[in-house]
């Protein structure tokens, strides 16, 4: 959501004209894990650690994406610093995390999050995981299983949205948390698929305000204040560029092929590229092969900045997680992980859904291959064949990063399409997403 949306979301626009809303100052990059995590401690990347969506873990050299562990998180985060602060007044205190990151291992009482079961055989059943134990079970009776398939992949839309919302105004009402966090995701994956600039932005717009008017009547209802923000803005591009392929072919990045195809070898690499919608970390092995990159990405058209060593602190990340290198894509550009050069040598996770295993963001898994006739169809019978026990792949993602028309990563030209935060009064101390944590303990009159 940005300010230029707010005019489709009467629900949160009323909350607006009550109180207030105003651009927010987000924080680099401008992605899912790097914003919840400077929401939640008030501090940026170089302090909090969260460099990304993932990041090459260097004791291990295995990329990560999409961790779920508090303990990342190097910094205290609000729920924790409120949870402190109430022990020491001898004040009652208790918080709710519903599907917010970074869920799991959260000093809070309440907590719904995504959490596949995966079986010895490869097989995956979805699932939520919460606290305590019942909760989730509990929720899934009342509000029927979560529609695990629409909060990611090709089916993802409206339904995850409509579950967090219905499950949190629940959440609400039965337990009244002091303090209470929802993340309501999906008005991300169409500006992804179509752009911010889509005819049919209003309409989803409206789904996701339609959503947190739920969250609205449930609070009003237990007396509870609502801020609403959002974690950046999206905007259209038209363009993108394969950092790892340009490594690859100057003999940077090395693979390792085998049966199911050519899979990025970290330890023999010169230099490799985490990419992360319009950023991509370049970690490299040595001095020489950071320079040899340096003068790679400079004459890459795509990418506006290459920040070295110490000029990473312009941008906040100033951290050991963060690459040797990071990029940035120009504003209309972003980056895809694919370091295959023959599209028969792609792994087989690469036409899949599979966020685990993917060495960068891939936006392509919200669309369904243009090469499938009747995909829906093929999906129909892959499930059908899952339902029966018997092994599948869902490999419908295609591998053309020309279906991407949105992404986000770097700060838009005009701040009406960066982030937006709308609340119940002036909150006059809130101009970012790191002043966040302070607004909330002051509002818990735990400050």
């Amino acid at each position: 959501l940005t300010p230029r949306l707010l005019a489709d979301a009467p629900r949160l626009r009323a909350l607006a004209e009550r109180g207030t809303s105003r651009p927010l100052e987000g924080v680099f990059p401008a992605v899912t894990c790097t914003a919840q995590a400077t929401a939640l401690t008030g501090a940026g990347p170089s302090d909090h650690g969260i460099v990304g969506n993932g990041w090459l873990h260097r004791d291990t050299g295995e990329i990560r994406f999409w961790l779920q562990s508090n303990a990342l998180i190097q910094g205290e985060t609000v729920y924790a610093a409120a949870r402190r602060l109430a022990a020491a007044q001898d004040r009652p205190f208790t918080a709710a995390k519903l599907f917010w990151w970074f869920n799991q291992g959260a000093p809070v009482d309440l907590s719904v999050t995504p959490k596949p079961w995966y079986g010895s055989d490869g097989s995956k059943a979805f699932g939520i995981h919460g606290r305590p134990a019942s909760l989730p079970s509990e929720l899934e009776r009342d509000h029927g299983p979560f529609p695990f398939h629409a909060f990611w992949g090709p089916m993802a839309g409206r339904a995850s949205t409509d579950w967090i919302a219905r499950a949190a105004a629940g959440v609400l009402r039965a337990h009244r948390p002091t303090f209470t966090l929802v993340y309501l995701p999906h008005l991300d994956y169409d500006h992804q698929r179509h752009g911010p600039d889509h005819a049919d932005t209003p309409a989803r717009v409206a789904e996701v305000d339609a959503a947190a008017g739920l969250l609205l009547d449930a609070a009003g209802e237990i007396g509870a204040e609502v801020v609403a923000f959002s974690e950046y803005g999206l905007q259209p591009v038209s363009r993108s560029s394969r950092p790892n392929r340009i490594l690859r072919r100057d003999r940077l990045l090395a693979v390792r092929d085998g049966p199911f195809g050519e899979t990025i070898d970290v330890f023999e690499s010169g230099a490799f590229a985490v990419c992360d919608h319009q950023v991509a970390h370049v970690y490299a092995r040595d001095e020489a092969a950071r320079e040899r990159a340096r003068e790679l990405f400079e004459d890459e058209p795509t990418v506006a900045r290459v920040l070295v060593g110490e000029a990473r602190t312009e941008v906040g990340l100033d951290h050991d997680r963060a690459g040797d290198l990071v990029l940035l894509a120009e504003r209309d550009a972003w980056f895809a992980y694919p370091y295959w050069l023959d599209e028969r040598r792609a792994p087989d996770f690469a036409r899949t859904v599979d966020i685990h295993r993917k060495p960068g963001y891939d936006p392509l898994e919200l669309f369904l291959s243009p090469r499938i006739r009747m995909p829906k169809l093929r999906l129909a019978r892959l499930l059908l064949r899952k339902k029966l026990g018997f092994r599948y792949r869902m490999n419908v993602v295609p591998l053309d990063p020309t279906l991407v028309k949105g992404s986000h990563g770097v700060a838009p030209a005009d701040p009406q399409d960066g982030p937006v935060l709308i609340a119940p009064d002036e909150a006059a101390g809130v101009r970012s997403l790191a002043d966040l944590k302070q607004d909330a303990l002051e509002r818990l009159d735990l400050a």
